[in-house]
């Protein structure tokens, strides 16, 4: 390590460059790996919030919520329990005068079931009649306040926002909550069309009837762009991570070809060759670590002056994850030039 440190003392620039190199590499890992977070967490946010264990749609809706419809006829005989709920999903254009335009999704409501009764309010009242809806935050970010009166798909009706919503997202679209009664006008249906799907948090076994009944997670991988999403995010991250280790192992390669007389010296003085692995390996752990740490604190800086439209999520194990990676990379990458180190002849140095 002493030996480490002072040939790093030495050569600050050579060094530097090195450090600046991972520390880049670490702040785009960690940047790639906290949107990528966010934007699986803006998928799926209202499915967590409702907690939900299994999903009922119609066998034909190719496991998608929005093309799902469940009619009298497919719930015949069918009766919820308290940890089951009715959802109607329509997708909407959200407009008013003064603010921007919002793509969002409608999902219609029962006021005596769960999803109504838990939901996580921000400001305001849940919604109670048909001209009343309560929506996400993120329409409070974009300028939206408490009895604004919003259209839905260009209709002439007016609805007033009466409450905003804390985790109110499904496929990174806001959400905004009102009647099931409301869902059917704005999704002209079959009068004996109940609902989109239904909502269970525990096991339902709804499976005839035209119905069928998948797990939270299959619902959840199904969703549009879902999982096409987070495989190219982690394709990258995992990219990122090989980058890392060349650029580490070239760096320590050509320092080492470059010492080689340095090196062939110390062995004539008698220094053990497991010394100079030991330097080496340690200079390639504390340059990873310097770049990472840096890059960790740039990050936080990051998050804390990014704007709250940002879909981004800077988890502890996303620094826990990322700093062990890297470093895991420095050592691999500080292990590469370990043959050129015992081929050292000290005789070259002698004569």
């Amino acid at each position: 390590m002493f030996l480490a440190l002072e040939e790093i003392k030495y050569e600050k620039f050579r060094y530097g460059l090195i450090t600046f190199m991972i520390f880049l590499i670490s702040y785009l890992i960690f940047m790639l790996s906290s949107l990528s977070v966010g934007l699986a967490s803006e998928n799926t946010q209202a499915v967590k919030s409702w907690h939900t264990q299994e999903v009922v749609l119609n066998e034909n809706s190719n496991v998608s919520l929005s093309q799902s419809l469940l009619t009298t006829q497919n719930l015949k005989d069918k009766k919820l329990t308290k940890k089951q709920a009715y959802v109607g999903l329509v997708p909407v254009v959200v407009k008013d005068k003064g603010h921007s335009t919002i793509s969002a999704q409608f999902i219609g409501l029962r006021k005596s079931q769960f999803i109504y009764k838990n939901l996580d309010l921000f400001a305001g009242r849940k919604a109670k009649s048909n001209g009343e809806v309560t929506v996400d935050r993120a329409f409070w970010d974009r300028g939206y306040k408490l009895g604004d009166k919003i259209s839905l798909n260009g209709s002439g009706k007016k609805y007033t926002i009466v409450g905003f919503l804390n985790n109110a997202k499904i496929n990174i679209a806001p959400i905004v909550y009102g009647s099931m009664s409301t869902w059917k006008t704005l999704r002209p249906l079959a009068p004996n069309v109940v609902a989109s799907g239904i909502i269970s948090q525990d096991k339902i076994d709804f499976n005839d009837n035209g119905m069928k009944t998948y797990s939270v997670k299959t619902f959840v991988n199904k969703l549009p762009g879902y999982s096409a999403q987070n495989s190219t995010f982690e394709l990258m991250i995992g990219f990122l991570f090989v980058i890392s280790l060349i650029v580490i192992a070239v760096f320590l390669y050509i320092l080492t070809i470059q010492k080689m007389p340095n090196y062939a010296v110390l062995r004539a003085q008698g220094i053990p060759t497991q010394t100079l692995i030991g330097a080496t390996v340690s200079q390639s752990l504390i340059l990873t670590v310097l770049g990472s740490v840096s890059a960790l604190i740039v990050m936080i800086i990051t998050v804390k002056v990014m704007p709250a439209t940002v879909p981004i999520d800077f988890a502890p194990w996303i620094m826990a994850a990322g700093m062990g990676g890297m470093i895991i990379m420095g050592v691999i990458g500080g292990l590469i030039p370990i043959r050129s180190i015992l081929k050292v002849d000290p005789a070259k140095a002698i004569g």
